[in-house]
């Protein structure tokens, strides 16, 4: 299995799920750095009292590329782990991509 890893250039947004809460962040690797992260648990996503739980990661994702693009990051590697890419981990990604993320 091969791992991914992100750099200055381009960055990893990283995808966690549990049970009840679904995390990103964003790693630089090469200087084993967390850039922000980003959660169901976060007051930007939970002032906005979305129930639905694939609605929640898409903003999630818009969210964590507002941050990236105000760091000037618009390029970055998605890592969904060991997690299949559908439902919520999807919902993550395509929100990113609206926000402006290009991976």
């Amino acid at each position: 299995m091969k791992k991914i890893k992100g750099n200055n250039e381009r960055p990893r947004l990283a995808v966690y799920r549990s049970n009840k809460h679904i995390y990103a962040q964003l790693i630089n690797d090469r200087e084993e750095k967390v850039l922000f992260g980003i959660s169901s648990l976060s007051p930007q996503i939970k002032k906005k009292a979305l129930k639905e739980s694939k609605k929640v990661s898409r903003e999630i994702g818009k969210v964590a590329a507002e941050q990236a693009l105000k760091r000037k990051i618009k390029k970055v590697v998605f890592d969904k782990g060991k997690f299949k890419y559908h439902g919520k981990v999807k919902e993550i990604a395509e929100g990113a991509r609206e926000g402006g993320l290009d991976f």
